[in-house]
């Protein structure tokens, strides 16, 4: 993560159904609650629920935050081909981009890009494609250290709907594996 005091932008991006509004908040809670970090998270999302676009952005900082919008983020989470090519020019200098390329075929060039077939990799391991959202949070995790991994656990836990906390923890650890198999570089 960036230097304590500063900035760290973070935005989650794709389609309606895909679980980006809840991956902001648990990204903002695991930041905020379980680390103690100052937070905004705000969202966006098309007219309809499933299939429009969506959008969730987190800013973190241990200094206070004195504007609320992200305005070049550090990191670019696309789960949508429609996602990456509207947000991956926004990035900050050697931001990082992390697309589900399940959905995404035409990434964009440059460093600190990771390709990973989230949806496709969550469905085999875990058995349901809807919580790639929170397999992609796990890479998050893995890849930039943004929160801690018991920090984001606990955040999943907390977030999830009752019932579901096993699926859900199996996805984090997904996530996790592929954040270790593809990151050579982490935190």
């Amino acid at each position: 993560m960036a230097e304590p005091g500063d900035r760290y932008e973070v935005r989650l991006s794709g389609s309606g159904g895909q679980g980006i509004i809840t991956a902001g908040i648990i990204l903002a809670e695991a930041a905020g609650v379980y680390e103690g970090k100052n937070v905004v998270q705000t969202q966006s999302y098309g007219p309809e629920s499933r299939g429009g676009a969506a959008r969730a952005e987190v800013v973190i900082s241990d200094a206070e935050i004195d504007f609320p919008k992200v305005i070049r983020p550090n990191l670019l989470l696309a789960m949508m081909q429609d996602a990456c090519d509207a947000y991956a020019h926004d990035l900050v200098e050697g931001g990082t981009v992390l697309l589900d390329s399940t959905f995404v075929s035409d990434a964009p060039h440059g460093e600190n890009i990771y390709a990973i077939p989230i949806t496709e990799v969550v469905r085999e391991e875990a058995g349901r494609a809807i919580v790639a959202n929170i397999a992609a949070l796990g890479i998050i995790t893995g890849i930039t250290g943004i929160v801690s991994r018991d920090s984001m656990h606990e955040a999943v836990l907390a977030r999830v709907p009752k019932g579901t906390e096993a699926l859900n923890e199996k996805a984090l650890q997904v996530g996790y594996a592929l954040a270790d198999e593809h990151c050579t570089t982490r935190p």
